[in-house]
């Protein structure tokens, strides 16, 4: 991919420690304090993007019978978080931040561009796209950054590639922020599920546990890939995407 301007590079690359330089036991602590700080607000619930609003068709799901239980939303978001969206999200989501820490503005354009047009449905569009523009807006009036800049021109913003870019603009280690992005995306689906299934918080927690390692494997895939091994193989959630924008009645946006 094509290389941005110097003076591009010198403002989105964000400043890190340098390995020479004296390490202060304290100074370390307090600067790790900070990103696990911010990093656990941007991806808390209570974060305003309305992420609880949207199910990834699990509404539907639900209405076809595909997940009736916990064992059975387990299984549909293993399928998600493998070879659907968890996985696509963290490929965009690893191959966007290391662009913003190249400072290839040109790059990181083309991947959210790229993030956009691969959305199965309408609806999965929305959900990317009002998270991403919602995150932007926010994040950048409460801990702005000049990578944020950068997204805040485009009219459509994924909501992986805003949070990366977040992460990268504020020096947080990349494998902390997948983490925790691909942590809340599951903690996201989950608590849809056990509102619609109906399950109990402590079903909820269940699935949690059982799909940890799911999360983990998913991680360490996503680092590993390119861009020329994202897509999925979710077949049936995509179609679920698309039927749930017709169903009669709805608690979810997607």
């Amino acid at each position: 991919m094509a290389k941005g301007s110097p003076a591009m590079l010198k403002q989105l690359s964000p400043r890190k420690r340098s390995k020479d330089a004296p390490q202060d036991p304290e100074t370390n602590f307090a600067a790790d304090a900070s990103s696990l700080y911010r990093l656990l607000a941007w991806l808390s619930p209570a974060y305003p993007i309305g992420a609880f609003t949207y199910s990834s068709g699990l509404e539907w799901a639900v209405e076809a019978g595909d997940v009736r239980c916990r064992h059975s939303l387990c299984e549909w978001l293993t399928g998600l978080l493998s070879n659907g969206p968890g996985f696509c999200d963290g490929v965009i989501f690893a191959q966007s931040y290391r662009a913003c820490e190249r400072g290839n503005e040109i790059a990181l354009l083309e991947i959210n561009e790229l993030a956009t047009a691969l959305a199965p449905s309408r609806e999965r569009y929305l959900e990317t796209t009002a998270q991403g523009r919602a995150f932007v807006d926010v994040t950048l009036a409460a801990w702005p950054c000049p990578a944020l800049e950068c997204l805040d021109k485009l009219q459509a913003i994924a909501y992986p590639v805003a949070v990366s870019v977040a992460a990268a603009g504020h020096a947080i280690p990349l494998e902390p922020a997948i983490s925790g992005y691909l942590q809340a995306l599951t903690a996201n689906w989950i608590s849809a599920g056990i509102r619609l299934v109906p399950l109990g918080q402590t079903d909820g927690q269940r699935a949690a546990a059982a799909l940890e390692p799911v999360v983990a494997s998913t991680i360490v895939r996503a680092l590993a890939a390119t861009l020329d091994e994202l897509g999925g193989a979710v077949f049936r959630a995509d179609i679920a995407t698309m039927r749930h924008e017709a169903q009669y009645t709805r608690l979810f946006r997607s």
